[in-house]
């Protein structure tokens, strides 16, 4: 018989349902609106650190907003300004995203895969604003509000 801690049972339905929730506010403004596009694929992994381990340096409001922003510049930047085939683009635009977010001190581990995204989709300038900044914003602040007036957690971790 397998024996589950209580409390990572407890932090996984907490995470189900807010990442849920979360991802379904932005999926609704996406379909069921004329507001524009709201989901991008590497929030669906924001909401492991945003509602599994809000405490992370990784999670924190600066690092979702930014990280998820930088790189999807750098990913707009080799599709339109380096003229290489693709698999050298991806992997050099992951490669300068990542070392990108380390250099700014905005490391958040899901927007890594946000080069790839822009460059697979061929996706214009007007991505950044929407989905990017503006997902961003809605996911970091349904984090804001969750964690901290919800499950009265101390987010984002003030140093």
């Amino acid at each position: 018989m397998i024996k589950i801690n209580k409390s990572i049972l407890q932090k996984a339905i907490i995470g189900t349902f807010f990442s849920a929730f979360t991802i379904g506010v932005l999926t609704i403004l996406t379909y069921k609106t004329e507001f524009g596009l709201f989901l991008l694929a590497s929030f669906g992994s924001s909401m492991v650190l945003l509602y599994g381990y809000p405490e992370s340096p990784f999670a924190q409001p600066k690092n979702v907003f930014f990280g998820h922003l930088l790189t999807a510049v750098v990913g707009l930047f080799f599709l339109y300004f380096i003229p290489l085939p693709i698999y050298i683009t991806i992997p050099l635009a992951v490669g300068f995203g990542v070392g990108l977010m380390i250099l700014f001190n905005v490391t958040h581990p899901p927007a890594g895969g946000n080069p790839i995204i822009v460059i697979i989709g061929s996706v214009s300038f007007d991505y950044l604003f929407s989905p990017v900044m503006t997902g961003s914003i809605i996911i970091i602040a349904n984090a804001i509000i969750i964690n901290r007036f919800i499950l009265k957690k101390s987010y984002p971790t003030i140093k």
